[in-house]
């Protein structure tokens, strides 16, 4: 092999092909607990009657944590159902194995990607009377009936079918031979909120709507239509909300969205971000850190340059304001959080060294750090903390 930049000419047959077996920590990598997932489901699953239905939401891929591992380990802990977002993701799964039903939340409008949703058998969710009149074309053409969700706006406004026109709708939706209503739907928009339960909310108004709706289009109770409005605030809220099936997303993960948390539940996080320290560096009293120089020593100051930055998903508006944990003990972040990289003092550690291992999210000792203090820091929610987490970050699971 012949070097690109010095033109010598090296022969690489006598060293180990390194490269086939790169190590996943060799930087900064997510653990993933697939056993903490499982034990999650079956703790929200017993808040739920014996004939209410779990389905997992693994879009995102299962919220930063792996939708395979996340689905294995939900089915295991009783998921009868996955929820995710786009066909890309649905067909992943069933090339996973995955046999359980899987609905895509998301909409699906062309009759290409209906006919590959009704291939690899994913439930669409239908929102208008033309992608109903699609589907049903299309099972006829297979000689077969095609399996969907209907979803009614109750106040979210994003999809759904209008709930002042669904009742009438709905009558000639029955009339299509060539589909299986197996689920209707609406979303709450407000249910994490703490007065979601007072009888004016926005939830309580959403769920009388979705209910009064039922109600008139009179479904037989011999009927298996599906039935489904909670989301994970909406499930831990109130059994009122539980219906045939729950949609539950980030509680499954092992976070509450409810400001006020059942005792009982004792949720565990299944995820844990880690990093390597890639070098270590000392430097004076009034010596700027980072882009900006938003940080100055103020003591002579040894810091540790970790090996990740925000296009790893570390928010870059968490700089200065977050810590990180070695061996049980917080150290401060310092400096602006970089694309690749970011600093941290350690000027109080003697052992910690280039190669060790610093935890940016999750648990050590009685030391922890979770995506709620990181919304909280960054004015978002940690929904969108998990789910910023980027593919050059491995998954690895453990124990």
């Amino acid at each position: 092999m012949q070097n690109r930049q010095t033109n010598q000419v090296f022969n690489f047959e006598k060293f180990p092909n390194f490269e086939k077996d790169i190590d996943l920590k060799q930087r900064a990598w997510i653990e993933v607990k697939g056993k903490a997932i499982e034990k999650n489901v079956r703790q929200l699953r017993s808040k739920l009657s014996k004939n209410c239905q779990f389905m997992a939401v693994v879009k995102a891929d299962g919220y930063g944590h792996d939708a395979k591992v996340v689905s294995e380990y939900a089915i295991k802990g009783g998921a009868s159902q996955l929820g995710v977002a786009t066909l890309k993701e649905g067909i992943k799964l069933r090339s996973f194995g995955v046999k359980k039903p899987i609905l895509i939340l998301g909409n699906l409008y062309t009759k290409r990607d209906l006919i590959i949703s009704f291939k690899n058998d994913l439930m669409p969710t239908i929102s208008s009377i033309r992608e109903c009149l699609v589907c049903n074309n299309i099972g006829k053409h297979f000689g077969l009936k095609f399996s969907l969700h209907l979803k009614v706006d109750t106040g979210m406004s994003r999809l759904g079918f209008e709930s002042n026109k669904f009742v009438q709708q709905f009558e000639k939706i029955k009339s299509f031979e060539n589909i299986s209503i197996e689920g209707i739907y609406s979303h709450l928009s407000s249910a994490d909120e703490d007065k979601a339960l007072d009888s004016q909310s926005i939830t309580q108004l959403q769920r009388l709507k979705f209910n009064k709706l039922l109600k008139q289009i009179n479904l037989d109770s011999s009927n298996q239509i599906k039935i489904h409005l909670a989301n994970s605030a909406g499930m831990l809220l109130s059994k009122d909300f539980h219906l045939h099936m729950v949609r539950v997303g980030l509680s499954m993960y092992g976070y509450s969205p409810l400001a006020k948390i059942d005792k009982n539940l004792l949720l565990k996080p299944a995820l844990s971000l880690k990093v390597k320290v890639a070098f270590i560096r000392t430097i004076d009293k009034g010596v700027s850190v980072s882009y900006g120089g938003k940080f100055v020593s103020h003591r002579k100051t040894k810091l540790a340059v970790l090996s990740i930055g925000y296009a790893d998903g570390v928010p870059r508006n968490l700089s200065g304001k977050i810590n990180v944990i070695h061996n049980n003990k917080f150290y401060p972040q310092v400096g602006s959080i970089t694309m690749d990289q970011m600093m941290v003092d350690i000027t109080d550690s003697n052992e910690i060294k280039v190669g060790s291992t610093m935890l940016l999210l999750g648990s050590d000792g009685d030391k922890t750090i979770s995506p709620l203090e990181w919304a909280r820091e960054s004015n978002t929610i940690p929904w969108e903390i998990l789910c910023s987490f980027k593919n050059r970050l491995p998954k690895v699971q453990v124990d």
